[in-house]
């Protein structure tokens, strides 16, 4: 565990290079649009509330059908990755997205509008899986962590876009004319995936495995269960993204609007130094990761506690509302939750061969958006419980991390012992490997 990730070289490494970076950017591209399209609601809150006239609960209903679906298809997804190949699921999930994102423009009701961010998740559920998989078969081994964080930082760039463009949009031609305009760039990185993209390098491709229906199915859920590391790794996902998850997608500003008092243009800057934040700390820690491997947990857990510090001292705070130095250190440290929600990758991908590659990621990636549908979910409730007491609704966040917490130090140690034992082998095969 404490030796470098640049010492990792496997056998059948793909080289990396030009063509892998070109290749890895178009399919960080559809990520990227579907991360504008899963955010967009985010900005959209208030403005969804009084277009469909429903109170808090049954806002917090959008977001959570859209994670339910997005939690509920990792598995088939990476399952799906693993048999048919990057490009075909990828292609897939533009079109269910860029579909999604047009329904949610025109939609005349509530209802309708709840099956556009369904379907709208169903789309994006397909992508992020699908990159980490590109960039294990474009890539070698010892860029995982980098490269992986890369991909998380390009799609905080898309929350970016949502955040300033889109809030823009939204506000000056109106409702339907932005989502619908914004649905073009689903269409865009669509064509660029159908001509341009490849599953693997030449000479590269993948051995061919057996599927037998439910039976295959069955055994890569199994097998990479049974890896600590992918337990692991979904715990540690499931522990830090959901924090800032929240914040983004639906309740930051609600909560520094209505809470904290700002007014729409503060807290439209505030939820961008959160994205900000979010891609410079991705790229500290992918470098760090990079070089060494033993740095994984102290950052995820020290990632967990600052964020619960910086949380209580913000809803605790004794005047009327918190001061703006503290929302800014806030909202900084949230920024470094996605990027330690990547770390759960970091605790799968060595534990599982790349055959399992894309089921272990599946799993590992129903961690954060479970507890993020869950806690969507405790705050809409609990707003309309206590009659907007934020205090009280936001306290949800401390159950989830406690429970996660305790889930990580159950498994780190068996994670760790098997982790050593794949790496020793991996190292005995390699020297076993005809020149």
């Amino acid at each position: 565990m404490s030796a470098p990730a640049r010492n990792l070289t496997l056998p059948g490494d793909p080289p990396g290079g030009r063509r892998a970076v070109t290749v890895w950017s178009i399919g960080v591209a559809v990520y990227f649009v579907a991360v504008i399209f899963r955010t967009s609601l985010g900005v959209a809150g208030l403005d969804a509330a009084d277009r469909f006239h429903v109170n808090a609960s049954a806002l917090s209903t959008f977001s959570i059908l859209q994670l339910l679906v997005y939690a509920g298809m990792q598995i088939p997804v990476g399952l799906l990755v693993d048999r048919l190949g990057t490009k075909r699921v990828l292609s897939i999930g533009a079109v269910l997205f860029t579909a999604g994102q047009l329904g949610f423009a025109f939609s005349p009701s509530y209802g309708t509008a709840l099956a556009s961010r369904a379907l709208l998740g169903c789309g994006d559920a397909m992508t992020f899986i699908s990159v980490l998989r590109l960039g294990t078969r474009w890539f070698p081994a010892r860029r995982g962590p980098l490269v992986a964080q890369l991909a998380g930082l390009v799609g905080m760039g898309g929350n970016l876009v949502s955040t300033l463009v889109l809030a823009r949009l939204l506000h000056g031609i109106g409702w339907t004319p932005a989502f619908a305009g914004s649905a073009l760039a689903g269409v865009v990185v669509l064509v660029l995936t159908l001509l341009f993209l490849k599953d693997h390098p030449e000479g590269y491709e993948p051995e061919p495995a057996p599927h037998q229906g439910a039976a295959y199915v069955r055994r890569q859920i199994a097998a990479a269960w049974r890896e600590p590391g992918t337990r692991l790794g979904l715990w540690v996902h499931f522990t830090t993204q959901f924090p800032a998850m929240v914040f983004l997608l639906l309740w930051g500003l609600p909560f520094l609007v209505q809470a904290q008092g700002l007014g729409r243009a503060t807290a439209g800057e505030l939820l961008t130094l959160v994205v900000l934040s979010n891609m410079v700390i991705g790229l500290v820690y992918g470098q760090i990761i990079a070089r060494h491997h033993a740095a994984r947990l102290p950052l995820a857990l020290g990632t967990v506690g600052a964020t619960a510090l910086l949380w209580a001292s913000t809803l605790l705070y004794p005047g009327a509302h918190a001061p703006m130095w503290l929302l800014v250190v806030l909202c900084t440290v949230l920024g470094a939750c996605g990027p330690a929600s990547m770390i759960g990758f970091d605790f799968a991908r060595p534990a599982n061969p790349p055959e399992r590659q894309g089921t272990a990621s599946g799993i590992t990636n129903m961690g954060g958006f479970i507890a993020s549908m869950t806690t969507l979910f405790a705050i809409g409730v609990l707003l309309d419980a206590t009659g907007d007491d934020y205090a009280v609704a936001f306290s949800a966040v401390f159950v989830l991390q406690a429970l996660g917490v305790s889930q990580i130090l159950r498994l780190r140690g068996r994670a760790a012992r098997r982790e050593r034992e794949r790496l020793v082998a991996s190292r005995v095969e390699t020297v076993h490997v005809p020149a």
